[in-house]
């Protein structure tokens, strides 16, 4: 589903990736893990089109990342989600929806279904101009799922919510994930990952460190202990 090889990136004289190399293989759900400025958003970024390549290879379902029919049926929920400030949540959701080819007799049952599943369904008619913080990243979850999509790509999809809103998350990630549909997580929070995840990278300096299965990986070991061991330490 995803290949990246030997992917680097510079800003200003600075490496954001370093000769990284990463493969997603389909129905696989795929923690991006490492500290803040370790690389993830760039890499994801990147491989969704929104910033060019420079050096190397990536491929979205055998398709360079150039191609923009790539991006076909891949949903990306960025970790501020941000809309029109005027339209409401079901107005969100019905603009996703179109862009992603919903049937007209169908948008109205799929957007209160995505709603329902955020728990956002009686605020249905609220502006995202008067949304809170957790309600707005709720409605970006709620657009996420409108439609059908092979691929997920979440930026840091559990910022800003309540614990409630965190595991109606996991559970709508496990039944993606259970049905089949791929999904990339990058996220800090590796007790939701450990849930979630079946497979992990975890980027250090732009390095990718370590790649695969996390049982493999980790053993018997807790993650977080696994994780301060790859990257806890400085010289």
């Amino acid at each position: 589903m995803i290949k990246v090889e030997n992917l680097s990136k510079t800003y200003g004289g600075s490496k954001a990736l370093d000769n990284v190399s990463i493969t997603v293989e389909k129905g696989q759900c795929f923690a991006l893990l490492g500290r803040n400025g370790a690389g993830k958003t760039t890499l994801v970024k990147t491989l969704l089109g929104l910033l060019p390549l420079q050096k190397g290879k990536a491929y979205l379902k055998d398709l360079p990342v150039g191609d923009y029919t790539a991006r076909e049926n891949v949903s990306y929920m960025p970790e501020k989600f941000s809309f029109f400030p005027y339209y409401t949540l079901r107005g969100v959701c019905h603009f996703y929806g179109k862009m992603k080819g919903v049937p007209k007799g169908e948008m109205n049952r799929q957007a209160d279904e995505a709603l329902k599943r955020l728990n956002l369904l009686d605020i249905a008619d609220k502006k995202v101009k008067s949304c809170s913080k957790g309600q707005l990243q709720r409605a970006g979850l709620a657009a996420m799922l409108m439609g059908e999509s092979e691929l997920y790509v979440l930026d840091e999809p559990f910022s800003g919510l309540d614990p409630i809103a965190v595991k109606e998350l996991q559970d709508i990630l496990v039944s993606l994930r259970d049905n089949g549909k791929t999904l990339v997580i990058n996220s800090h929070d590796l007790d939701h990952v450990k849930r979630i995840c079946d497979h992990m990278a975890i980027l250090d300096e732009g390095k990718c460190i370590k790649s695969g299965n996390i049982k493999e990986l980790v053993g018997d070991q807790d993650l977080l202990d696994y994780f301060y061991n790859q990257v806890g330490k400085r010289d």
